[in-house]
């Protein structure tokens, strides 16, 4: 046999080599993927908080994101969703207009800045803010499976937990119910004493004066360890009683809060909080809530209870910042802690004001932490080393030099060298 014929098979055997790695390749990718994350801080990477909370999940997960066509994030959210994907493969996920489908935007009341909706077996959660801490605790929130009551107090003008009217917690109930946290009205005249399957008892802005048989039934409820929400209004003194026990006061009027105007409201009596105290309630928070009126709360004695503010006004006057959303915790005997919230405005939750930016975010956060359901996933921080470039003025001076002067001149020089070669050539 001639070289050249054994040169010619052997590099046919090459080629059909060649060939069948590449075809073999090309099948590995159509049905296996593999990423290796290389960035600084594994930025492109789930915590592997994240990733254990995926391995608890039994079930698939649905994401509608309502978001314009028109939204520079979409990438962004379409990327974020893909490393969770990559973890869990029956997580479905669907970009939608809200101007397409204004029915949805209406029932979800989806705001300018759009929605993310996740499904999880029957319940949902909305995001309005999304990154992978906002995502992961709305998953953690939906894996939850235990039932939880909360009863409302009513007889006294109270707003009512179910009802329609603009100052009601209707939309708020419904939005618990979602969550697995069933809502009842709760009338102490017709009853001897609160339910004892009560994990919280909410208090909101009476507009009559409770009797003393029903002061006596709240007393108890609170000496007895029973958590706690008391939702008031500015010179709303129906409440005083109870307030006195746990050692909190309310100042005379609503505070004011010439910052509301930087946000486009122009009633100085809407206060904005947007920075908040370190909290499990707020801990990651990172949307803005709105309090129409709202009273300042102040420690007026001290009591067995721990007392700490976390929410407070813009420190913008020679009073500084005001408190208006206050905790109080009491660890008990059997090795639990009893929680109360004492808020100076109840508004933020009505049916009117619920849908305002994070007031909903706000309200189910706090609502999960009085009923100690507060287990939110923190998600470092990643950022990616050597993302600036710090130059010196010489180093600036020497580089705009060399652009503005040195390049242009060198080009020109380039030019007339090539020019002159060409005409003696």
């Amino acid at each position: 046999m001639s070289k050249i014929k054994i040169f010619l098979r052997k590099r046919s055997i090459s080629l059909l080599l060649i060939g069948l790695l590449l075809s073999t390749l090309a099948f590995l990718t159509q049905h296996y993927s593999a990423q290796i994350d290389i960035s600084a801080n594994a930025s492109n990477t789930l915590s592997p908080r994240s990733q254990q909370l995926l391995n608890t999940l039994d079930s698939p997960v649905n994401i509608t994101a309502y978001i314009p066509v028109s939204a520079p994030i979409r990438p962004q959210i379409s990327q974020l969703i893909l490393r969770y994907q990559q973890h869990k493969k029956d997580i479905s996920f669907v970009f939608i207009d809200p101007q397409h489908d204004l029915k949805a935007a209406k029932s979800l009341n989806i705001g300018k800045q759009g929605l993310i909706v996740v499904h999880y077996k029957g319940r949902i959660e909305k995001i309005t803010f999304l990154d992978e801490s906002s995502l992961s605790n709305a998953l953690l929130q939906l894996s939850v499976s235990s039932e939880r009551w909360v009863s409302f107090l009513t007889g006294h003008g109270e707003r009512h937990a179910s009802g329609k009217a603009n100052f009601d917690l209707g939309l708020l109930s419904q939005e618990l119910a979602r969550r697995n946290i069933k809502t009842q009205s709760l009338d102490l005249i017709q009853i001897e004493k609160i339910p004892d399957n009560t994990a919280l008892l909410v208090l909101s802005t009476p507009s009559i004066p409770l009797l003393s048989g029903e002061i006596d039934l709240i007393q108890n409820y609170i000496t007895q360890g029973g958590n706690l929400l008391l939702l008031t209004d500015p010179d709303d003194r129906f409440l005083n009683e109870i307030l006195q026990k746990l050692g909190v006061g309310q100042q005379k009027g609503a505070i004011v809060d010439n910052s509301s105007r930087l946000y486009g409201i122009d009633d100085d009596s809407f206060v904005l909080v947007s920075d908040y105290n370190r909290h499990p309630i707020t801990k990651g928070m990172k949307t803005i809530t709105v309090y129409p009126q709202t009273a300042a709360l102040t420690i007026t004695q001290k009591t067995e209870f721990f007392a700490e503010p976390f929410l407070k006004t813009v420190d913008q006057t020679t009073k500084g910042s005001l408190t208006l959303g206050m905790v109080l915790t009491r660890n008990l005997k059997q090795g639990t802690q009893q929680r109360i919230a004492v808020l100076g405005d109840g508004d933020f939750l009505s049916n009117t004001f619920l849908g305002n930016v994070g007031n909903l975010e706000l309200g189910l956060r706090l609502f999960n932490w009085l009923l100690h359901d507060d287990q939110f996933i923190e998600i470092p921080l990643k950022t990616a080393k050597d993302k600036q470039l710090i130059l010196s003025t010489f180093s600036i001076a020497v580089m705009g030099f060399g652009f503005l002067f040195i390049l242009p001149l060198s080009l020109i020089a380039i030019g007339f060298f090539i020019g002159y070669r060409r005409k003696n050539s």
